[in-house]
């Protein structure tokens, strides 16, 4: 299920902070009472390989997302105390010590499983009946969510397949033009391109000049 152009879902989960402080966190209420956009992302699971990459260069950006009024957020389903020890491993031993935003520990699997960004199927065993299939953890599934709590992207990697943090930040750029001057993004648009009008004399004018 898709949840771009509909509301988060509103459900709190454990999460931790640097300091290993135990969190409870509700995106959707987060974003709405601090006023800010989210940037959620999910991966595989802690101690991995592709996994550190990709929250150490999120903690890279985080000053660019700040600047951006959004709130970086990372989540797996490993528990807090794995996420601690996480944290506390030396990035050249394959850590992410250094990174500062909360992570959620989905352990229950309530929000990944809403969100359908599990590896998991049901299959039916002769003896046991309905078994689960698959790793059970999630896929590396991004979600941006504005002040409102409603959701302007979402994106699903395959786990072998790392994102580029520069694409977040240029879709946040663009949202918050469209939030701005109301003008919509055409392709490749970034921060100080040409926008257009959302009619057929806006397209043409656009067109005609690039």
């Amino acid at each position: 299920m898709s949840f771009t152009g509909k509301s988060f879902p509103s459900i709190t989960v454990d999460a931790i902070d640097y300091l290993g402080d135990s969190l409870q966190i509700n995106i959707f209420e987060k974003a709405v009472k601090e006023g800010k956009k989210v940037l959620l992302f999910w991966y595989p699971k802690d101690f991995t390989f592709v996994c550190p990459t990709e929250l150490h260069a999120f903690q890279e950006a985080a000053a660019e997302f700040e600047k951006r009024n959004t709130i970086l957020i990372g989540a797996s389903c490993d528990t807090n105390e794995v996420h601690f020890a996480w944290l506390n491993t030396a990035k050249d031993n394959g850590g992410i010590e250094g990174v500062e935003y909360p992570i959620l520990a989905d352990t229950n699997r309530n929000l990944s499983s809403i969100l359908g960004i599990l590896d998991v199927q049901e299959v039916e065993h002769p003896e046991y009946g309905t078994l689960a299939q698959g790793s059970a953890v999630t896929y590396r599934a991004t979600y941006l969510i504005d002040e409102t709590g409603r959701v302007f992207h979402e994106s699903v990697n395959d786990m072998p397949l790392g994102r580029n943090v520069k694409e977040y930040l240029r879709l946040i750029d663009a949202y918050a033009h469209v939030q701005k001057f109301g003008e919509v993004c055409p392709a490749n648009w970034e921060e100080g391109k040409d926008a257009m009008n959302a009619d057929r004399k806006g397209v043409a004018d656009y067109l005609a000049k690039h």
